[in-house]
């Protein structure tokens, strides 16, 4: 059996608040209907976010989720905005050291292209991907760098956070019983021993306690920054 609820992998709370991308990387034109004449969308703690930025970043994510930029609801773009704004307060907090090694960033590339040619097979040659990535407004440099500061990030939060997590072996033996065994048992697969499953239950759980934890720390840093937004829906408006 497929144990669904162990596969983990490391989207946990901070991929959704980073949005898979983090700063502001260079276009390699304008997203698909020509140039954004740019305008200030946001303030955050005295850095401008513009309208530029947030451009980019639905045209990035659009491409991480392989969909087209143009899909995107007014709340999805705004959700984008808020990302934007999460990732500046968390920026001001950590900064970062040591970049993401080649291989890291060769391997997240490798991923997301996987994910790209199950849609569009053209992305098999290397033509064929940097084409695409142009049509998003993407080069393969930017988009390399974007991956290399996600990734940056994501481990100097997690070096931050995960030190103070500790999993207590009864909440481990109480997902197995309550949640993992069931699910089994419904889908009419043998169970497998808690020995076995432990471990990744035991990821699991502290991947929780982390979307808990950098939750908590980000609506502090809101609450006590200055934020202003020119979308009534996105964001805090702090004077």
């Amino acid at each position: 059996m497929k144990l669904q609820p162990l596969q983990l992998g490391r989207r946990y709370a901070l991929m959704l608040v980073l949005g898979m991308a983090l700063g502001t990387a260079v276009f390699a034109g304008r997203i698909f209907a020509g140039e954004i004449v740019d305008r200030v969308v946001a303030n955050v703690n005295g850095h401008v976010v513009l309208q530029s930025d947030w451009e980019e970043e639905v045209a990035f994510e659009s491409f991480s989720n392989v969909r087209d930029p143009g899909s995107f609801t007014a709340a999805e773009r705004n959700a984008a905005l808020d990302r934007l704004i999460d990732r500046e307060l968390l920026r001001e907090q950590v900064r970062p050291s040591q970049p993401a090694s080649v291989e890291q960033v060769a391997a997240r590339v490798a991923e997301l292209r996987k994910e790209f040619l199950k849609l569009h097979p053209d992305c098999a040659t290397g033509d064929g991907w940097r084409a695409t990535l142009q049509r998003y407004g993407l080069t393969q440099s930017s988009f390399e760098k974007r991956l290399s500061d996600e990734i940056q990030l994501m481990k100097l939060v997690e070096d931050r956070l995960r030190p103070s997590i500790q999993i207590d072996p009864k909440a481990v033996e109480n997902y197995y019983n309550d949640l993992l065994l069931p699910e089994m048992q419904r889908a009419g697969s043998p169970a497998t021993p808690l020995p076995e499953v432990s471990a990744r239950i035991k990821d699991l759980l502290a991947e929780r306690k982390m979307n808990e934890l950098l939750s908590g720390w980000l609506a502090s840093l809101r609450s006590e920054g200055h934020i202003w937004t020119s979308s009534p829906a996105a964001g805090e408006r702090n004077p």
